[in-house]
């Protein structure tokens, strides 16, 4: 492993200086970026500094989970200790399943390295209750009440505000070595009822994962979801036998959908969600959901079904990506998002979103490096990227343990 091996002495000099804010945080947020940061940060240079900060600002959400059944809320004051959902969610009466789902890996890396099994603790209640709970024909909708505990709307999505739940499910069984059954029997039910209430091909043979809502499907996928071929082919291997060879093509299938979403476009780069209807297939349907904003879910998977096939078409297609990054969103000062794909001449949206550093670049940095840089039998990367170690100590056992 050679990453992280390079100068990283200004990182470590700002995370030293680095002070927790007193005002309010997204959960979700802190986690994936910044204790996901600190904690990889630590693990690739072992300097000490990043494991009291990933810490520390665990301690800072814990308040979060300060309700009735312990799901905790999106929102978190760090001077109050108060917590609250977010206003735009159900009228503030819900928590996120892609927030309070996404959480797993972090807390227990903290546990592994402070010794302190509150952070285990909170993400195992999680679990509990959606082990628990009834599921509508096995899927998990997006919005539940952590009063309650109760679903609050019967919406279904891979993509926004589901999906990071479901690849935590998986991640959390290879972090495990393997050992947590509880995650992986979560994973392969949730799949087998998304593969069968939400999976479509459409009639020029294109395989999608359409959004649920109540029974009624919505016949797009969000640019969110296009990480869901790399998770099914990250999770094939260890699939039941006669699913393996299965997993593999569905992944395939998906990713050269999200694929034709980029070269159905005059960027050669993606929109924000594309649809299947009125004759029209993997494009845009209006110019609200046009925008590309420099998202890596595309390339991840490419690096995913690279790493599992070496199927030279994943390299072919991330470099169409790299120079179609090169020729619409290079700017002066970095890299800009762009505000219709369907244009020759984009405008830029003057933002480089951090995910780009933290996974577009990283994704294909990885899709075209050999497969010992950031090994996937040794690491997993939380869902910004930032590479965890498949751990063997107890501390990080799933389910029950």
């Amino acid at each position: 492993m050679r990453w992280g091996k390079t100068s990283y002495g200004p990182s470590r000099e700002t995370a030293t200086r680095a002070t927790c804010s007193s005002g309010e945080a997204s959960l979700f947020e802190v986690n994936i970026r910044y204790i996901g940061g600190l904690l990889s940060a630590f693990y690739l240079t072992g300097e000490e500094v990043f494991r009291i900060k990933a810490i520390k600002l665990g301690e800072k959400l814990l308040p979060a989970f300060d309700t009735p059944t312990g799901i905790p809320k999106g929102v978190v004051n760090f001077k109050s200790g108060s917590n609250r959902s977010w206003g735009w969610a159900m009228a503030g009466s819900s928590s996120i399943l892609a927030e309070f789902g996404s959480l797993h890996l972090e807390f227990l890396h903290l546990t592994q390295l402070s010794g302190n099994q509150v952070f285990a603790e909170k993400v195992r209640n999680i679990r509990k209750v959606l082990r628990d709970i009834d599921k509508p024909f096995g899927l998990y909708p997006n919005f539940l009440s952590p009063v309650s505990g109760n679903w609050m709307q019967h919406h279904v999505s891979v993509g926004g505000l589901g999906d990071s739940f479901y690849e935590y499910l998986i991640k959390s069984w290879l972090m495990s070595a393997k050992t947590d059954m509880e995650a992986k029997d979560m994973y392969y039910e949730a799949l087998e009822a998304i593969e069968t209430h939400l999976l479509n091909v459409s009639p020029g043979g294109l395989t999608y994962i359409a959004e649920w809502r109540g029974g009624i499907l919505d016949h797009k996928m969000g640019h969110l979801a296009c990480f869901s071929g790399g998770m099914i082919a990250l999770g094939a291997e260890d699939a039941k036998e006669e699913k393996r060879a299965h997993y593999r093509e569905l992944a395939a299938q998906i990713t050269k959908t999200c694929h034709e979403s980029y070269a159905r476009s005059d960027t050669k780069l993606g929109p924000e969600a594309f649809w299947f209807n009125s004759g029209r297939e993997a494009v845009a349907t209006q110019t609200s959901e046009s925008y590309y904003i420099l998202r890596p879910e595309v390339v991840e998977s490419y690096m995913y079904l690279w790493r599992q096939t070496h199927d030279s078409i994943y390299r072919e297609w991330g470099w169409e990506v790299v120079k179609a990054l090169e020729k619409y969103c290079r700017t002066e000062a970095g890299f800009s998002g762009i505000q219709d794909v369907y244009s020759k001449v984009p405008d830029h949206d003057n933002k480089q979103q951090t995910f780009f550093l933290a996974e577009t670049l990283k994704y294909l940095y990885l899709l075209f490096s050999e497969d010992d840089m950031l090994s996937l039998e040794d690491w997993v990367f939380n869902t910004e990227a930032h590479p965890l170690p498949v751990s063997h100590s107890d501390s990080s056992g799933g389910g029950g343990a």
